[in-house]
């Protein structure tokens, strides 16, 4: 067995699911996608579509791509260098952790701006590292910039930096052109692939390739499903799987997604940003949230999600559940990834929207680049100060709050959430820093206290993950950002900025996103996250 989906009985015989199944069925959806009939989204979508279908066969460019990565890695570990760092974001890096994890080998990935997270990689031992940096578009800022951080290094250690650096990227990019004139070692892959849907592509390979992982095996369990999932037919699982996903929506929009048995992969964070940037446009979207097991909304599902259990091959994670599990995927690493892929192109169908396009993405980046470049970007937050937040100060809130104190704070977040669909807390933070674990528990207890579910992002990194739905989707969430005072300031080889303002930019360029958007924004500087973080949990309890 290499994939079963299973659905509860209330979701997969409802009218509504039955209906859509057949719908998907006799218009030969699954066939056609294998096709790369680019018609099946709509007239507006088909030039987007187009070139976005390269992903449905990915079996003969990456067995021929192996090959290259193995004898690379070879002559790295005959070098000694046994480390390998990757810098990507999105789409970039989601996929190669998951393969990473799933394989039991080490990587260690920058996906943050944070001066400390690049910080702690580039103290790493530069003898034995290589550096892959990841970008489709070649253009990436933080990729960019944690390229040029690495190369410095490099020369500072006395490493030539062409040795050390592998780069992937589209052919024709940038980022290619440039690497070629340095004599940098590149892996260009298919065009014809986007970010979120190339897993299987040198963008998912290549690094997770160098670090060890077996990806014939994992190859070759994605093209042992191919066929089931090209075919026209009820049983078709991904179809299933669309089906049931799309049923009940607008109103059950978020995607509780947990793991049990052998898949402690961390595919829901990859499945947060396929199914979210896929989905979250024109007010429409399908929020998934990785959840550890023990969650509040595993317990009490909210009435705006459904939950879904993850597990390995032949686990049967519908029994391995109880009755909350509303879907239940099991098998192994490959079927999945190919799996959730052409359902969430199959839901993109259903939805009446284009599931390759992220029209909401560049606004961030744009207000981003535009407080980078101001004096925003040197002028601190400001804001007032809420001493009983450990010092952090308000720099952001809803027009008409008047915030002067922790509690007042937790009252207007709590009416905010009210009629919201899901909380998310951004965290422009450090993901190993000692505001980690309390952030955890901050987000358990809002998502028990509200009775809401809550999603935790750390920023930028969840700008190229659900960052598209969070702006684009349905209006119906209230957000928390923080972020950290004076941070020790790292430069950035080339940047008039350091990574200390670039951060702070990425943060104060998406908040504004969200509230030009209507969003509900509260955001905090704080002096000491982790002491600001334990007030907050400490106001919830009391309020």
């Amino acid at each position: 067995m290499a994939l079963e989906v299973t659905i509860a009985e209330g979701v997969a015989n409802s009218e509504e699911s039955a209906s859509a199944l057949e719908s998907l069925v006799t218009d030969r959806v699954a066939s056609r996608i294998f096709a790369h009939d680019a018609t099946l989204w709509g007239e507006a979508a088909e030039a987007e579509a187009a070139v976005r279908l390269g992903w449905t066969d990915v079996a003969e460019a990456a067995n021929a791509l192996i090959p290259e990565i193995e004898s690379l890695r070879s002559d790295l570990q005959a070098a000694g260098v046994d480390r390998i760092v990757l810098c990507g974001m999105g789409g970039s890096s989601l996929a190669p952790a998951v393969i990473t994890r799933w394989a039991g080998v080490d990587l260690t990935m920058i996906d943050s701006t944070h001066p400390d997270v690049v910080r702690r990689a580039l103290a790493g031992d530069l003898a034995r590292t290589t550096v892959v940096v990841s970008s489709k578009s070649g253009g990436t800022i933080e990729t960019r910039s944690h390229l040029a951080a690495f190369e410095a290094a490099f020369r500072t250690a006395g490493i030539e930096p062409t040795e050390r650096v592998v780069i992937v990227t589209d052919p024709g990019s940038p980022l290619e052109a440039d690497s070629r004139a340095a004599g940098r070692r590149v892996f260009t892959a298919d065009p014809n692939v986007g970010g979120r849907f190339s897993a299987l592509t040198a963008f998912g390979l290549v690094p997770s390739g160098l670090a060890g992982a077996d990806l014939r095996a994992l190859v070759a369990e994605a093209e042992a499903v191919r066929e089931t999932l090209a075919v026209d037919s009820a049983e078709n699982p991904a179809l299933r799987l669309a089906t049931a996903v799309a049923t009940g929506l607008p109103r059950r929009f978020v995607l509780a997604v947990t793991e049990i048995g052998s898949a402690s992969w961390g595919l829901g964070h990859w499945i947060e940003q396929l199914v979210a940037e896929s989905t979250g446009k024109d007010g429409h979207g399908v929020l998934p949230i990785a959840l550890e097991t023990g969650a509040p909304e595993l317990a009490e599902v909210p009435e705006s999600a459904i939950v879904v259990t993850i597990a390995g091959d032949g686990e049967d994670a519908a029994r391995a559940t109880d009755s909350r599990t509303a879907i239940a995927v099991s098998g192994t690493l490959g079927a999945q990834l190919l799996t959730w892929e052409v359902a969430t192109a199959v839901l993109g169908r259903l939805m009446g929207i284009d599931p390759f396009n992220q029209p909401d993405v560049e606004s961030a980046k744009v207000a981003a680049r535009s407080a980078l470049d101001s004096d925003a970007a040197d002028a601190g937050d400001g804001g007032r100060v809420l001493t009983d937040l450990a010092g952090a100060s308000l720099v952001a809130a809803p027009e008409g709050s008047d915030i002067t104190d922790a509690a007042g704070l937790i009252a207007q977040l709590r009416e905010a959430a009210r009629g919201a669909g899901y909380v998310s807390v951004q965290a422009y933070l450090d993901p190993q820093g000692d505001e980690a674990a309390p952030l955890q528990s901050l987000r358990d207890e809002l998502a028990e206290q509200l009775a809401k579910p809550v999603a935790l992002g750390w920023g930028p990194s969840y700008l190229h993950s659900t960052g598209q739905l969070h702006k684009g989707g349905p209006a119906e969430a209230a957000f928390l950002q923080l972020t950290a005072q004076d941070l020790t300031p790292l430069p950035i080889p080339g940047s008039e900025r350091g990574f200390d303002a670039l951060i702070a930019a990425q943060a104060r360029g998406d908040r504004t996103v969200l509230a030009e958007r209507g969003r509900p924004v509260f955001a905090l500087s704080c002096p000491d996250p982790a002491a600001t973080v334990t007030a907050l949990i400490a106001a919830l309890d009391q309020d």
